[in-house]
Parts: structure tokens; sequence; C-alpha cells
């Protein structure tokens, strides 16, 4: 990652987070661009990342971890859900050594940075997908897409073997880097 990715977390947090604190009351159950997903889904899963990148960046291994973050995390306040899982998610990332130690993934062992690169994309991507879902401002931090498009290039033959992304929506060649991330990963600006 080109910048400091403590920092560039705590931004794709924040990115995320606007978008949640701007959730209506009557808007947890509208859709998203995430064809499974409504808004608390949406909001749940960024939580369920938040809570599993806290152990992950400690070192601990996927077996380790089990299944204690399985089944409902947002409860009856899900801002409030999201703002505990994000500051200690956060936290986690800025401990000392964390972005040099070794996370271990179901798909493999990356160093911490590269596991902060991967929520970078999912906060930052998520977050469009988000306002989206409730009408809000989807113009992305534009630092944050850049460094996000740079992460996602490379990788796009394993993501698209994955099966968690749509297919590549071609935006064209004199699309802004927001539009191409979105089109990479199947999503349509």
């Amino acid at each position: 990652m080109a910048s400091d990715p403590v920092a560039l977390h705590r931004r794709a947090v924040d990115e995320f987070g606007r978008r949640v604190d701007a959730v209506a009351d009557n808007q947890w159950g509208l859709p998203t661009p995430c064809r499974d997903w409504d808004v608390r889904a949406l909001v749940h899963h960024l939580v369920y990342e938040n809570r599993w990148a806290v152990p992950l960046l400690d070192g601990q291994t996927v077996e380790e971890v089990g299944d204690r973050f399985e089944g409902e995390l947002l409860g009856e306040d899900p801002k409030a859900a999201w703002h505990d899982s994000a500051a200690r998610a956060q936290e986690a990332a800025g401990a000392a050594g964390a972005m040099e130690r070794t996370v271990h993934l179901s798909f493999g062992d990356f160093p911490g940075s590269e596991y902060a690169s991967q929520l970078i994309v999912d906060l930052t991507v998520h977050a469009w997908d988000l306002a989206r879902g409730i009408g809000a401002d989807d113009q992305l931090d534009r630092e944050l897409v850049e460094v996000c498009y740079n992460a996602v290039v490379p990788m796009e033959p394993m993501l698209r073997s994955s099966g968690l992304f749509g297919e590549r929506i071609d935006v064209g060649d004199q699309a802004d880097t927001q539009s191409k991330l979105l089109g990479l990963l199947g999503r349509r600006a």
C-alpha cells in the first residue's frame, strides 16, 4: 500500500461510518447493490469483519477464533454496534507490530499491512453500497479509491475465481477511478 495502512484503515472506517450514521430508522430494511444484503445485513457484515480483525491482527488463527462472532451482532442499536466494533478494529490495526505481524486467513498467511489493505477495500466499496442503499452521498474519498483500485487490479483473477463479486462491468478508459473500481467489482456507478 502506498501510504500508511493504519491511517488509510482509519479513513476507510470513517468513510463507512459516515454512511452508518446517516441511516434513518426506517432504512435498515432497504436493498443495497449487494444482492443478498439489505442495509442492516451490509452493516452487520462490516461489524462482523471488524470483530474478526481484532484477534486476527493479534495473530490468532481462524480456528482459534472459531465461531465466537457468529449470530446477530447488531442488537437493538446497530449504530452503537458499528461504532464499538470500528473503535476496536482501529485500535487493533494501530497496535504496535500489527502491520508486520502475520495474519492467518482462511486462504493463506499475510502481513498485517496486506490484511489491512483488504479491509480498506471492503470498507471503501461497501461505503458506496451503503450510500446507494440509503440514498446518501456516494462520492468516495479519492485517495482511498486510488489505493483500493491499485490494490484490486493485480488481484482481479483471484477475485473473479472467488465468486464473491459480480461480473466486471466495462466503464471505459475515460471513466474516473471510482467508476473503474466499482466496475471492476461488478458495480454500476
